[in-house]
């Protein structure tokens, strides 16, 4: 019965002539995820950020040791059976470092996306929907924004405020939301002048209206892949700020952090500064291969 159910399923998520938009949703994302399915590097890339997120937010259940627990009786141990990854200049265990810094650099990641996805898309939209006066006047706002490197003007941002966590967000955030501005503004200019959304604002829709219901979802795949990609670009800016002592701060295990505290050791104790930039290295990897993934599914232009 299982098997029987099992084909019926698959037959109806395959089916050419869906019976209902429910259904026809469906058979889209089915029919996406097999293509998805079919690239072994972006499967990597899945398994790879999947389980570094998982290991992270069961840190509690696989770190047997606190991760800022000193012994400087057992400082910058090599990798062993006590230690997997051995230990650092202050005898903490490396391992146990990497899986609650993970915590710190993915919440980050997810913190930033949460903040400039919904701005750079709201600012895109307006700007090319709207046009005129407000167009020029967003995308130059834009422009300044682009014109200066990301790094350099998260660090200004962070210098202004002070150094931690949140202002490493805070600073990300807005040195990242311009390249998802010009994205969905580019979007928006290819359907704004298209039949269904003059059908729609014949039909008395407004102008908020028609953005949010019609012209936002047209533009939600272009900026998710985007976001997909950017996310190493991130991780990359987030280990930044922390190797330069602006982001967080010892004794937290954050990943950028740990290698600016041992990099006096990369020549005789070469693993306490390269595991964690192995684990920069990896994650910021496998978000750029599930990037490339997504793209090839959700960009109709890839197809």
């Amino acid at each position: 019965m299982s098997a029987f159910t099992t084909v019926l399923s698959r037959d109806w998520l395959l089916s050419e002539t869906p019976a209902s938009r429910a259904q026809a949703a469906w058979v889209r994302r089915y029919r996406g995820w097999l293509q998805f399915r079919a690239n072994g590097l972006a499967m990597v890339g899945l398994a790879t950020v999947a389980v570094m997120i998982v290991a992270s937010l069961a840190a509690p259940l696989l770190a047997w040791q606190n991760p800022s627990a000193q012994d400087l009786a057992g400082r910058l141990a090599w990798p062993s059976a006590a230690h997997w990854f051995g230990t650092d200049e202050l005898g903490r265990d490396i391992f146990s470092r990497i899986l609650y810094g993970g915590r710190i650099t993915l919440g980050m990641v997810v913190a930033v996306v949460a903040l400039v996805a919904p701005i750079g898309l709201a600012v895109g939209s307006v700007a090319g929907y709207l046009g005129g006066i407000v167009d020029r006047v967003l995308m130059r706002v834009t422009d300044v924004f682009l014109a200066f490197p990301r790094l350099v003007l998260a660090l200004a941002f962070v210098a202004a405020l002070k150094p931690g966590i949140t202002s490493a967000i805070i600073a990300i955030a807005l040195t990242a939301w311009p390249p998802y501005a010009r994205l969905a503004r580019a979007e928006t200019m290819t359907v704004r002048n298209t039949d269904f959304i003059a059908a729609v604002r014949l039909a008395g829709a407004s102008a908020p209206r028609i953005i949010l219901r019609h012209i936002v979802p047209l533009c939600l795949s272009s900026v998710i892949v985007r976001v997909t990609l950017d996310m190493s670009g991130i991780i990359l800016t987030a280990a930044a700020l922390g190797f330069l002592g602006m982001g967080a701060q010892p004794p937290m295990p954050e990943w950028g952090t740990m290698i600016a505290a041992s990099r006096a050791y990369i020549l005789e104790q070469w693993w306490v500064p390269t595991i964690p930039g192995v684990a920069i290295f990896a994650v910021s990897l496998a978000f750029n291969l599930l990037g490339d993934g997504m793209r090839d599914v959700l960009d109709p232009r890839q197809r």
